[in-house]
């Protein structure tokens, strides 16, 4: 499942450089994350490196985006593709 960027954001820019999909933007008023380019670093890291940098934990899970991890490699293969 894609991550999300929630309104807790402090715009501190530590996320849009670590994120290897480059899926995090500056939005309008926060940043925000592209589910269509998020693997939760699936393919590059173990784990999500916007979430283990972001200082205030502002970066859950979307449920609305909901993606297998089998699902989440098959997107980095995509991805890498391009």
């Amino acid at each position: 499942m894609a991550l999300k960027i929630t309104h807790e954001c402090i715009n501190c820019d530590v996320c849009e450089p670590v994120c290897p999909n480059h899926a995090i933007s500056q939005g309008v008023e926060i940043y925000e994350i592209d589910p269509d380019l998020c693997t939760e670093c699936v393919g590059h890291f173990d784990k999500p490196q916007c979430q283990l940098i972001c200082p205030v934990s502002c970066i859950p899970l979307d449920p609305e985006h909901e993606e297998t991890p089998a699902q989440l490699l098959d997107k980095y293969r995509r991805l890498i593709r391009l």
